[in-house]
């Protein structure tokens, strides 16, 4: 019944203007109450601050920068090997696995279009059909960087408006068609193994979305889909490199073609996730 009456209340919720709310406060300079601010979330969330770069709560002069912090440098080493696709995120994965027949699984008694999630585009979709997914949950008191799982040339980018729904477990069983209906953005690479899409999904009190290339993405005054391409240009980002973020919290949805990679063996649902471990491994390694 508890479950039940948070769903409706996500329904009920002006999420847009909530969230809106949320990030004029996380990007405030208020001195000692932003300080008090992030000490309550340290202990609320249990955050293991020493693994960041700045451990004291006092050194961020915004929330935001709290939420973005850096990791100590060496604390997530790369899984080496070219052969070897790593995890992009500190997170937990919701799902992973094949996409069928267009259709990307979310959970049980759910998926979704996976023309959908890439904004209504058959060219962008296409080489994906039939391909592998993996969708990882960021919580709040996880590391909020996004890092590249493989070497990629940036090819393209779509901005897809919508709504901003919680993407927590409980939502993902209970929302249809969450990540295709969530506003996101997009990012495709080609690779050494084709095409790769990264996938940043927005969330209730998500204040921004925001890429290395392109700045903040999200919030965007513009409510339709906007595209980007980036094709004439050298935009190539190394395994490992930081590739976006997000301030508060939210989902990435990867995806790769068909027969191109085979996930790591210990990666199912509710596997815990740490950015630089192995993710998958090229095909011809099978």
């Amino acid at each position: 019944m508890i479950d039940q009456l948070k769903i409706i209340g996500q329904y009920l919720l002006p999420k847009h203007l909530v969230s809106r709310l949320a990030g004029k406060l996380a990007a405030a300079k208020t001195g000692r109450l932003t300080t008090i601010l992030i000490k309550l979330f340290v202990a609320k969330f249990k955050v293991d601050m020493s693994e960041a770069k700045h451990s004291d709560p006092a050194s961020f002069t915004t929330f935001n920068d709290f939420f973005t912090r850096e990791l100590r440098e060496g604390i997530r080493p790369l899984v080496t090997g070219e052969e070897n696709i790593i995890l992009p995120v500190d997170g937990t994965v919701s799902q992973l696995g094949e996409i069928k027949a267009g259709r990307v699984f979310q959970a049980k008694g759910h998926d979704f279009s996976l023309r959908e999630l890439l904004g209504g585009r058959d060219d962008l979709a296409a080489p994906f059909d039939e391909g592998s997914f993996s969708t990882v949950y960021l919580s709040p008191r996880d590391y909020h960087r996004i890092h590249m799982p493989m070497t990629g040339k940036l090819e393209q980018m779509v901005f897809i408006p919508g709504d901003l729904f919680s993407v927590n477990p409980l939502t993902a069983e209970n929302v249809p068609n969450l990540f295709a209906r969530n506003e996101r953005a997009v990012a495709i690479f080609s690779t050494a193994i084709g095409p790769m899409a990264m996938v940043l999904v927005g969330a209730t009190i998500v204040a921004s979305i925001e890429t290395v290339w392109g700045g903040t993405i999200a919030p965007a005054e513009n409510r339709e889909i906007q595209y980007w391409d980036y094709s004439d240009q050298d935009i190539t980002l190394e395994k490992g490199e930081e590739m976006g973020r997000f301030k508060l919290g939210s989902t990435i949805v990867a995806l790769f073609p068909k027969d191109t990679i085979n996930f790591a063996e210990e990666l199912q649902a509710g596997s815990v996730t740490r950015l630089g471990e192995l993710f998958a491994t090229t095909a011809e390694t099978k």
